[in-house]
């Protein structure tokens, strides 16, 4: 990293105006983060001791989840510690960390929904072939690739971030995001590459989007015509929507904050949509899926009438 030497540490301006408040955000930002933890392990917990639920659709909901953990874990620790601290900085390895967590985190996000898709699509459409077709040992495969694959991607962002020349140290986000990493160099010139990539890897992503978007169009013209399918479709799709739904329009609003005249905003609206796709996504699909799967819905319900007797 040539320029570890001239700036070591970031400072994060995010929490400026927020001085008054800190101790109602820090309490509020706890409780989040522990409901997070909750639900997500009990969901990964429930999943791996009861056999019945090994099944390709379970499996991925608990890799799912294993990633909410991941996400989530990359943000509210030093969340968490900033609102008790009165200066905020972040080490620039930390920030390229924090980075890499983050996004990689999302764009997981969007490759499991991709994976759970197209098993939705062999459930329905290819009923036959299902089991052959998703075997665990492709699930798994599938699953490590959704992870590898961003984790790389983004890797490569990160890696062409740490070889540029900065400026500045100041950071106008409650964590470190990479274009406003990206915007401190000193030479405009030294970011055409990344810009390209990240454009590149922005359109990746959004293909994943409308391949989900694809399939489940299609699921819903074969459904259409046969009750047993429309059930189904009703019982394992909509979760998956849902999910596809509440991220897609997280990560949609904070990337038209930092595209498009995100100065505007009150910087308390600017720290709420940045945070909003760690906050809402990581709590409602362990809730969307527990409450929505029948058999992952029973065990819950087991468990707790088991915890109350």
């Amino acid at each position: 990293m040539n320029n570890s030497s001239v700036i070591s540490v970031f400072f994060l301006s995010g929490l400026n105006e927020t001085r008054h408040i800190r101790s109602a955000l820090f309490f509020l930002s706890l409780l989040c983060y522990c409901i997070i933890i909750l639900v997500n392990v009990s969901l990964i917990l429930i999943i791996i001791f009861v056999n019945s639920l090994h099944e390709p659709m379970y499996i991925m909901l608990c890799a799912f989840c294993m990633n909410g953990l991941y996400g989530t874990a990359g943000f509210y620790p030093k969340f968490l510690w900033d609102l008790l601290s009165p200066v905020h900085i972040i080490s620039y390895s930390g920030c390229l960390i924090q980075v890499q967590v983050m996004y990689s985190f999302a764009c997981s996000d969007l490759s499991i929904l991709a994976v759970m898709a197209y098993d939705r699509y062999v459930a329905i459409c290819r009923p036959l072939e299902y089991n052959s077709v998703m075997s665990k040992q492709r699930v798994v495969k599938l699953l490590c690739f959704s992870w590898l694959t961003p984790f790389c991607i983004v890797g490569t962002n990160s890696f062409l971030t740490s070889r540029l020349k900065l400026c500045n140290s100041f950071i106008p986000r409650v964590f470190c995001v990479n274009s406003s990493v990206v915007a401190l160099a000193c030479f405009p010139s030294q970011t055409i590459i990344n810009g390209i990539v990240a454009n590149i890897t922005i359109t990746i992503y959004v293909f994943h989007v409308f391949l989900i978007i694809w399939s489940y169009v299609y699921l819903i013209k074969t459904c259409a015509n046969s009750i047993e399918n429309r059930a189904k479709f009703m019982q394992t799709c909509v979760p998956h929507l849902m999910s596809l739904l509440t991220f897609a329009v997280t990560i949609l609003f904070d990337i038209m904050t930092i595209r498009f005249s995100s100065k505007e905003f009150p910087q308390s609206l600017q720290n709420f949509i940045a945070i909003e796709f760690l906050v809402i996504p990581p709590i409602m699909n362990p809730l969307i899926y527990g409450f929505k799967l029948t058999k992952v819905r029973k065990r819950i319900l087991k468990l707790i009438s088991f915890t109350l007797s």
